[in-house]
């Protein structure tokens, strides 16, 4: 199980404490999130678990197997609001087609967000996409999460009065 961009680490931790018998990776630049979720790791007693501070696209791309992840998960990752800088948002169909390669057969992508405008360009780039296939999508108010814990950055948004947009995506047994 893979998450990236885990904020504070706490979604991670207890994820990891309600499935001890799976392997998590979290993938997070943000030190200070890393130095939180080392804490609670620790506070927890949490063994499987391992961290890196790296590039997501560098970590998917050059050091992870393919068909190695039964699951990888985003949850509301940086909307980048402005126009000009949409080109930055992380799910793009090349993503999704890289997701795809490292997800095991019938391995899942988990993906989550609270801005409006970005769950409308992730409804457009997965209606593109023909390596992952819609399982669920749900639109809600923090009361339906799929298959996750609430977040730090869910709480926050839904604190603003956002909706939450969350997606589960299964790879194509074609891919």
């Amino acid at each position: 199980m893979l998450e990236i961009g885990f904020g504070n680490g706490e979604s991670l931790v207890e994820q990891a404490q309600l499935h001890p018998q799976l392997n998590y990776l979290g993938i997070e630049v943000h030190m200070p999130g890393v130095g939180h979720c080392l804490l609670h790791i620790e506070d927890q007693n949490v063994s499987n678990i391992r961290l890196m501070t790296h590039d997501a696209i560098d970590v998917l791309q050059n050091r992870l197997a393919d068909c190695a992840l039964a699951r990888l998960n985003l949850y509301f990752p940086d909307p980048w609001p402005k126009k000009r800088h949409h080109k930055r948002r992380l799910i793009q169909p090349g993503f999704l087609e890289l997701v795809a390669r490292k997800l095991a057969p019938d391995g899942e992508f988990f993906i989550a967000t609270d801005w409006a405008n970005y769950a409308e360009h992730i409804d457009q780039v997965i209606e593109q996409d023909n390596t992952l296939r819609l399982v669920n999508r749900l639109e809600h108010s923090g009361e339906a999460p799929i298959d996750r814990p609430t977040t730090k950055f869910e709480r926050r948004g839904l604190g603003k009065g956002h909706k939450i947009w969350d997606w589960q995506l299964r790879k194509n047994s074609t891919t």
